[in-house]
């Protein structure tokens, strides 16, 4: 009876595992620029995603210190001021594509919306993305895009750039799971 118990155990785990795709090289980007200004962008390649394909749940984690600037001291910047990485370490996501069916997947774009929760800053906030999701590479593709404000994360911005960065924060963030 044991036997059968434990080899039932590990054929679950297996099953689950199997319905989980993730990746740990999904990229981020921002874009928090003013026209006639200095351009304020950064990117994250190291952005750990986890799709169930079973049920179209996802999360993904962005360690904050991991998104590169073009110029060092917008980066510093960045992190000492705006997002406080030494006190705010992590951005993280969960939610759901809304109507998700791994099964029908193509290798051509299909359109979803991906609504969850994304904490940042201390703060969690909802949030709906377009999506964009096909078969790829033996796994499954995910493009996405969302505006989020600094104010609602209680990122502060400081009133001597405040006419050169914007409040509103274009996000867009590609993964590739397997």
């Amino acid at each position: 009876m044991r036997k059968i118990l434990f080899l039932f155990a590990i054929l679950s785990a297996t099953l689950s595992f199997a319905q989980k795709l993730t990746t740990k090289t999904g990229k981020l980007a921002f874009e928090a620029s003013v026209p006639g200004f200095e351009e304020v962008k950064a990117k994250n390649e190291n952005v750990t995603c986890v799709l169930n394909k079973e049920n179209g749940e996802i999360a993904t984690l962005a360690l904050m210190k991991a998104f590169r600037f073009k110029i060092a001291l917008m980066e510093e910047h960045f992190n000492e001021n705006y997002v406080e990485s030494d006190t705010y370490p992590k951005a993280t996501f969960k939610g759901k594509i809304t109507g998700f069916n791994a099964d029908k997947l193509t290798t051509s774009w299909t359109e979803y919306q991906i609504k969850g929760k994304l904490e940042m800053h201390g703060k969690t906030n909802d949030v709906t993305a377009a999506a964009k999701i096909r078969k790829n590479d033996g796994g499954i593709e995910v493009q996405t895009s969302f505006n989020v404000n600094a104010s609602d994360y209680a990122i502060k911005i400081p009133s001597v750039v405040k006419s050169k960065v914007s409040n509103k924060i274009d996000v867009t963030g590609t993964f590739l799971l397997k």
